[in-house]
Order: structure tokens, then C-alpha cells, then sequence
């Protein structure tokens, strides 16, 4: 075995305290030193060196470092390491302005340095095995992506809205498992809870092949639901991403002799199929690729690029909702408003 990769971590809050966990545990890493300002008033660490500064960790030497800082300093953390020639895994989403986004992607490509966006939900069982399963043409022609996210508001969240810390979640996991880019979106939001930033958001969208999308995202509901259907020719796939689940529910092909649904080509309700599937925790398994992908090793992480792609889509959600009109993009970059 090759000498242990030395990570860093950066913020030991709500998610820091847990990639803090699976670093330490995480075979083939040490973790090396964590920085954060406020220190380790809750014993999160796990025995690593606290620091005061990205400064301090970079001059101990590390191979790559998780940036869990709050999401408004992602650039200036991201770009710190990136001039110090250092790997980077940056929690979602990737930056709180597409420029900021599209600075680090050029940051870290233009010195060929690998970096990822943590965007979890690629690592959840429900929808690997999701994703799988259309890239095999299952689903046959796919119509139709719905997502619900919805919770109470979580007090960690301070800078951003919903947009930002929850639609790009089903921003990402969207493009994700259909292999599709936005084409359109448009957006209502709401703020009833007294933040400056909205925490409701209905949108309706387009992917580049015509498949219809729906994202509803909330922090104003009792229910904690994550949900997301994917419909298609031969029936519907459910994926619940708290439990790990995955259901199908398949378009049946009995023949009816009843004459009002003859006429209707359609489709009829038929069995009904929950798979089992291994249910690793959806962190290590981000971490693992992370870790494979700085050894040089084949993996399925998500680029900046992607993440810069989300960041856009997510920017323009709220745009759309300011301007009421739909948001069009094309080849990459997002054109001209429609009506």
C-alpha cells in the first residue's frame, strides 16, 4: 500500500463535523489538520490539529483538503488552495455567484489539479441504482424528472436561500442520472419566514432531449420528504434518497375489455417492484472517490465544471422567479429570456 494521502478539512460545522468523522476512519487518508477560526468547542475533530488559518494548513503540506466553510467562502478558500497547487473536494454548491463558480473552475484547471463538488446525492444507493438502471434502457424513452425536497428551516443555514442550499441538489441529481442538460427553467419563489432569502421555490423545466422536469423545494414544511420520480415509457421509477429507496412501479400490458379505456392509449397500473440494493453511507462513498481520483485512479466524481453547470442553473431559478419569464440556455450558457 502507498503512503497515506494527507487531508485537510476546512469548517467544523454541521457538515465539517462529518467529513470530519469519515476522514478520520477513511482508508489510505490521514487526516492531517482541520482549520476552523471558532476552534473545536465540541470535541468534532477527532483528535486533529485545529488551526486558525488555510494558511497554517497549507504550509503543513497536504495533498487535498474539503472545504466545508460556509458556502460565501468557498471562492476565497477554494482559490487559496488552488494557487498553493492543492486537490480541493468543495461542499455544494460549489460557489454563491456563477462568477465565483467559474473562477475556481479556472483556478484548478488551468494548474491540473483535481477538485470536485460535493454533491452527495450522486453517492445515494436510490439513485446510483437509479441511474444505472436508465443508462439500460429500462425506463425506455424518458418523459418526465419530479423532485420534492421539503423540510422545516435548518438553523445552520444563514447566507443563502433555498435555491442555493437545496435546489441544487435536485439541480445536480437531475442531470445526473438522465445524462441531460437544462434547456429551459422557470420559477416562483417565496419568503414567509421573515429571512432575506426565499425559502420556498416551485420550478418547471426543460432537458436538452425534451424530458419535462418539476422541482419543489421548501424549508417551510413539517414533512421531511426527498423524493424523486423519473416516468417513462414503461412505467415509473421512485426514489426516496432518506431511506435509500427504490421502487418501480411498471406501465402493465394486460389487454381491458372495457370499453371507455380501449380508446385511451395510454397506460394501465401494474406491479409494482422495491428493489434491494446496498446501502452504504452516501459520505464514504464520496470521499472513496475522491480519494481514488487524487491517486490518479479512474472516478466518478463531480467536476467543478458540473458544478459550475448547477450553480448557473440554480442563478437562474431566481432570475426567472425576479423576472417572471423562462430562462433559455443554450450550448453550455444561458441566451435570451423567453416569454
Amino acid at each position: 500500500m502507498s503512503t497515506a494521502l494527507r487531508a485537510g478539512l476546512i469548517g467544523l460545522g454541521s457538515m465539517g463535523r462529518h467529513h470530519a468523522r469519515v476522514l478520520a476512519g477513511l482508508d489510505g487518508v490521514e487526516l492531517a489538520a482541520v482549520v476552523d477560526p471558532m476552534g473545536d468547542t465540541n470535541g468534532w475533530a477527532q483528535g486533529a490539529t485545529v488551526l486558525d488559518t488555510v494558511e497554517e494548513l497549507i504550509a503543513r503540506g497536504v495533498d487535498y483538503a474539503v472545504v466545508a466553510c460556509p458556502t460565501a467562502l468557498h471562492e476565497e478558500v477554494g482559490l487559496q488552495l488552488a494557487e498553493a497547487g492543492v486537490s480541493a473536494l468543495i461542499e455544494k454548491p460549489l460557489a454563491d455567484t456563477v462568477e465565483g463558480a467559474r473562477r475556481l473552475v479556472e483556478a484548478f484547471e488551468s494548474r491540473d489539479l483535481v477538485a470536485g463538488v460535493g454533491h452527495i446525492e450522486r453517492c445515494n444507493p436510490a439513485l446510483l441504482s437509479l441511474r444505472s438502471r436508465l443508462e439500460n434502457g429500462e425506463l425506455g424513452d424518458v418523459y418526465q424528472v419530479v423532485t420534492r425536497r421539503q423540510g422545516p428551516f435548518p438553523h445552520r443555514i444563514a447566507d443563502v436561500g433555498v435555491v442555493k442550499d437545496l435546489a441544487t441538489h435536485d439541480i445536480d441529481l437531475t442531470g445526473w442520472v438522465t445524462g441531460q442538460e437544462y434547456a429551459s427553467i422557470a420559477a416562483h419563489t417565496v419568503s414567509k419566514s421573515g429571512r432575506p432569502h426565499e425559502d420556498m421555490v416551485s420550478a418547471v423545466g426543460q432537458l436538452a432531449d425534451g424530458t419535462m422536469v418539476n422541482h419543489l423545494v421548501n424549508w417551510l414544511s413539517p414533512l421531511k420528504e426527498r423524493f424523486t420520480s423519473v416516468t417513462g415509457d414503461r412505467g415509473c421509477f421512485i426514489a426516496d434518497t432518506l431511506t435509500g429507496d427504490l421502487t418501480f412501479h411498471s406501465n402493465a400490458s394486460v389487454a381491458t375489455e372495457w370499453e371507455a379505456l380501449r380508446a385511451f392509449r395510454g397506460v394501465s397500473e401494474g406491479d409494482m417492484i422495491r428493489y434491494a440494493i446496498p446501502k452504504r453511507e452516501p459520505l464514504l462513498v464520496e470521499h472513496e472517490l475522491f480519494r481514488d481520483a487524487v491517486r490518479g485512479e479512474t472516478s466518478d466524481i463531480c467536476t467543478l465544471r458540473q458544478g459550475l453547470r448547477t450553480v448557473e442553473v440554480a442563478a437562474s431559478l431566481l432570475e426567472s422567479a425576479d423576472s417572471g419569464r423562462t430562462v433559455i440556455f443554450k450550448t453550455g450558457e444561458h441566451a435570451r429570456h423567453g416569454g
